[in-house]
């Protein structure tokens, strides 16, 4: 007898940059390490076991032990701050230069460590939060970002007009460290993959040190130290948040879903290029975005979406929320806990959310 062959299943359409199997894939994601499913049920020992892990994903090993050796120059005072190019070691492999902003008074002061956006644009990177006084060909590019995105204002430059001492540094392919071509990203994260690193993991280390060379210097109170971000930054800003305990408090500013709600057609995560910035390998086995910004409860967390914003839909918003309201709450810390959604904005973080972030930063810090 002929062997009778399995009816066909149902057709899949295809789609780019997914495998037909990709609900599969997304069905078997139960993050297993999350809190509420993890059997870990004291929330400091959770804490401790899933940080724990996020930091082995990193694949890049901790620099606590490289001198910054900070060099400073560039130095100006204009409008009650003094500016200054800082260049500092963040790991033993490369030199960073960045903004640093101190108002004018007695300190110690409160701190922010501006953690700059992505954008597709490498020519400025640390120039999209703070005006560059040092470099008269980047101010044009400058102030039509800040036109684009921040209602016209620099981020860094008002925050440090209210009172605290800014840190904005380049990372990898911006600014003084590039400019990167958006096409050579994927070139970029495939050989620091080949060597044993990553885009994503580097750019997290470089932010871990960030936070506690800034909390380290004499003008800064290391006890009000925040992150403060948008888009990529704001992924950085509850990322480095999570990981160091330099960061009393974050604002991340349109970085924030789920990720079964963000692999969908026609996300920009599934482009490759931009997303190796934000990408873990192996993290998607133990922990959703949300889970791994839980781990910096219960300090404060002003979270901030754009309605409009294309790039992060409704729906992976208000999966991300329940997670982080859930954690909060299980912590008795619901109020240290704000999550916002501008629903006339898109993907911006304009004045008038700017106006909240001081108005909530002033408050908790």
């Amino acid at each position: 007898m002929p062997r009778r062959l399995a009816a066909p299943g149902p057709a899949v359409t295809p789609v780019p940059g997914l495998p037909d199997f990709h609900p599969a894939l997304k069905d078997d994601l139960r993050f297993p390490l999350a809190w509420g499913t993890s059997p870990v049920r004291d929330f400091a020992a959770w804490r401790r076991v899933a940080r724990a892990k996020v930091e082995e994903l990193l694949l890049v090993d901790r620099q606590d032990a490289t001198p910054y050796a900070p060099a400073f120059t560039h130095a100006c005072e204009a409008g009650g701050v003094t500016r200054e190019v800082v260049t500092v070691s963040l790991t033993r492999y490369a030199r960073v230069r960045g903004a640093l902003l101190t108002p004018r008074g007695t300190g110690p002061f409160p701190a922010v460590l501006l953690l700059h956006d992505h954008g597709s644009r490498f020519d400025i990177g640390k120039e999209k939060a703070v005006r560059p006084w040092y470099d008269g060909t980047r101010l044009p590019p400058a102030l039509e970002w800040a036109g684009r995105y921040f209602g016209g204002r620099f981020v860094g430059d008002e925050l440090a007009r209210r009172g605290y001492v800014v840190l904005c540094l380049d990372a990898l392919g911006w600014g003084d460290r590039g400019p990167l071509a958006y096409e050579q990203q994927q070139a970029l994260a495939s050989t620091l993959y080949h060597l044993g690193s990553s885009p994503a993991g580097l750019l997290a280390r470089e932010d871990q040190r960030a936070a506690a060379f800034l909390a380290g210097l004499d003008r800064v109170d290391a006890r009000r130290v925040a992150a403060v971000g948008f888009s990529m930054g704001g992924y950085r800003a509850w990322q480095v948040a999570a990981l160091s305990d330099d960061v009393a408090a974050a604002v991340s500013v349109g970085w924030m879903t789920g990720l079964k709600e963000m692999m969908v057609p026609g996300s920009n995560a599934l482009r490759g290029q931009s997303a190796f910035h934000m990408l873990h390998p192996g993290l998607a086995r133990h922990l959703d975005f949300p889970d791994v910004a839980s781990i910096a409860a219960p300090r404060p967390m002003l979270f901030l979406h754009g309605g409009l914003d294309t790039l992060f839909p409704a729906d992976g918003v208000r999966a991300a929320h329940r997670k982080l309201r859930a954690v909060w709450h299980a912590c008795g810390a619901g109020e240290r806990l704000r999550l916002r959604t501008w629903p006339e904005a898109g993907h911006v973080f304009d004045t008038a959310m700017q106006d909240e972030a001081h108005a909530w930063l002033d408050a908790v810090l």
